[in-house]
């Protein structure tokens, strides 16, 4: 069974009677039960439902743009109402867009519930142009402000709420801890979060976790900014960047500079969610695995949970890094995404419950 950390007692009740899958025993697949097993085989394995998409590309202050992919759901019997229609903000992970495989099942849990969702694409990993020489990273919230705002301007009447997966779980908890109370989100799910970036880098460079994931994601990373050479030219050593090996490496040289921290260290502790969670003033559900390399279990803030009445975590023996496989063969639905489609329909259809705690 999942260990539930949280010192409401009233949160949990909600989430027993309405959310009980994080109650239940989790059987992750036989053959593939190992934590890097889980997180490697995952993309391959689990099928990938069809979204018909409706981009729109939104200006931002500084000049630059960011792409949304929207799946409006305009055929909910549910909620044939647009303008009341709930809304389920995405955030993907480090490299990832709209098209993750993970982003298509929540669309799709999403869908038969009748909700609307739109996908948050950093800048310039969506097929989209930089007009600035600014990416992304995990602790500058203001695109994300941007966006959340943007969306409940659109649909003031909609309830609205956000769900994170990975560095996008990590973005959301430190708007969060920034804003407090002061969001239109009502709620937010954050799964597979990064919760202390030193323990998370010091993990993934470990001989092992370095050939399996560091290596792959930091020429991910590169690639995705390599396309947009001749803009970011302008303010970096990018034959630096590209020659970067780790993803210290290349936030040293690239994120961290970009974003005007003194040092990777600065950016790394601005960037840690654990840092914040105490300032979290919405109901809270965080799922992570004690066995997921990019998010060590002495590094999820047990303690620092207990003290917001706001906050649950969800923690598993095994899953892995967005694996959360079960069943003899894992092509569908994963314990993830039964999480996020109970805890959304919990908030969306019961959450006075829990608003008033």
């Amino acid at each position: 069974k999942p260990q539930l950390v949280a010192s409401n007692d009233r949160f949990c009740r909600f989430l027993e009677e309405y959310c009980p899958v994080v109650t239940e025993t989790y059987y992750p697949t036989i053959w593939c039960w190992e934590g890097r097993v889980q997180t490697l085989l995952r993309p391959f394995i689990t099928s990938r439902p069809q979204v018909q998409y409706r981009n729109e590309l939104i200006k931002t202050p500084d000049g630059g743009q960011i792409s949304l992919d929207w799946f409006d759901n305009n055929d909910s019997s549910y909620y044939p109402d647009a303008s009341t229609r709930p809304t389920v903000l995405l955030l993907p992970g480090l490299t990832g867009t709209s098209k993750e495989s993970y982003i298509l099942h929540m669309i799709h849990q999403s869908e038969t519930l009748g909700y609307r969702c739109v996908v948050f694409n950093n800048r310039g990993i969506a097929g989209e142009e930089l007009l600035t020489p600014r990416t992304y990273c995990a602790a500058n919230t203001e695109d994300l402000e941007a966006v959340i705002h943007h969306v409940h301007n659109l649909h003031p009447s909609a309830p609205f709420m956000a769900a994170g997966v990975s560095m996008g779980g990590m973005l959301l908890l430190n708007y969060l801890g920034k804003t407090g109370r002061d969001t239109p989100l009502m709620a937010a799910a954050i799964f597979s979060a990064g919760w202390n970036v030193f323990e998370s880098i010091e993990s993934l460079e470990k001989p092992l976790n370095w050939l399996l994931f560091n290596y792959y994601l930091t020429t991910c990373l590169q690639s995705s900014i390599s396309r947009h050479r001749q803009m970011l030219e302008k303010l970096f050593d990018m034959d630096l960047v590209m020659k970067a090996r780790t993803i210290r490496e290349f936030d040293k040289q690239f994120t961290s500079v970009m974003f005007g921290y003194r040092s990777v260290d600065d950016y790394y502790e601005d960037a840690s969610p654990c840092l914040k969670l105490k300032s979290v003033g919405i109901p809270v559900l965080c799922l992570n695995s004690v066995d997921d390399v990019f998010s060590p279990a002495h590094a999820i803030p047990v303690e620092a949970a207990k003290q917001n009445a706001n906050v649950a975590l969800v923690l598993t023996s095994c899953g892995g890094h967005i694996g959360f496989l079960e069943g003899i063969w894992p092509r569908k639905c994963t314990y993830m995404d039964r999480v996020f489609k109970q805890f959304v329909q919990a908030v969306f259809e019961h959450g006075n419950k829990i608003f008033s705690m």
